[in-house]
């Protein structure tokens, strides 16, 4: 529609008594969405720093050459396995079921294999994840992270997808044990994250109100779920991760979490 036929137009719809209708204007917007989402921080603290685990915490690079391994050597397949998982573990969580994360994941990667004529049975799938991921290391800038929150006063609660004992072997081998008050998993509700019952949970579990929660996460479904959800978030951005475009933007957006908790502390 060229401008001056739109303008007609408008006005043909005024004379009419449709002036208070909204007509789309295909083509016209000044802004989108995305633009006009800008970084705001809150400047009160949050009462409980919540923690998502893997990629936020702990450094995948070696599962996912184990991962890649057991896809023929297909490294390039990683993003659509993960993707994969998360999908069914919210199919999962739609049907009202449970499994646990990593035979969630097994059978992603098995579903990934079958599609790119890559032979791979359940147990070699399940032995590519469930062996590295146990003793996966944290990200170098993380335990100094840790404890310049801690000294500084924070509640640090890690809040994950994975089961209750895989994340306490994780952190035993990572030696993370020690920086946190409680380690939540979902196992123990049975609705992966990013279900709002999910965050609502940990919010209750620990006694505070959902705007009084901040999510540190790598993950922008997660940032986005906990959002939506009510919680604050700080979004580390990891090589490969991403926000959500149609979600709200977290305050804090930080390549590694030293710096994520720098703007922490300022905080009042």
């Amino acid at each position: 529609m060229s401008t001056n036929n739109r303008r007609s137009f408008i006005k043909k719809s005024a004379m009419l008594g449709l002036a208070g209708a909204t007509i789309p204007q295909f083509g016209f917007a000044a802004n989108t969405k995305s633009e006009e989402k800008k970084e705001t921080m809150n400047t009160t603290r949050p009462k409980v720093l919540f923690f998502d685990v893997n990629e936020t915490l702990l450094d995948l690079t070696t599962m996912k050459k184990s991962v890649g391994d057991a896809l023929g050597g297909r490294s390039d397949l990683l993003p659509l396995w993960f993707t994969t998982m998360l999908q069914y573990s919210l199919v999962t969580t739609a049907g009202r079921q449970y499994n646990d994360f990593g035979i969630i994941g097994a059978a992603a990667l098995q579903m990934v294999a079958a599609n790119h004529n890559i032979t791979l049975s359940e147990e070699e799938a399940r032995a590519s994840i469930l062996g590295p991921i146990r003793s996966i290391p944290a990200h170098p800038e993380v335990k100094q992270a840790l404890t310049d929150l801690k000294t500084a006063g924070y509640k640090l609660v890690s809040f994950t997808n994975s089961s209750n004992k895989g994340v306490e072997t994780q952190f035993k081998n990572a030696g993370l044990l020690d920086y946190f008050e409680e380690r939540l998993s979902i196992e123990d509700i049975g609705k992966f994250k990013p279900d709002t019952n999910a965050y609502d949970w940990a919010a209750r579990k620990m006694g505070v109100k959902p705007s009084e929660c901040l999510l540190v996460a790598a993950h922008g479904w997660d940032i986005a779920g906990a959002i939506w959800a009510g919680w604050r978030g700080a979004f580390v951005g990891r090589p490969g991760a991403q926000l959500y475009p149609l979600a709200p933007n977290p305050e804090i957006n930080e390549p590694d979490l030293k710096l994520i908790a720098e703007r922490l502390i300022a905080l009042k």
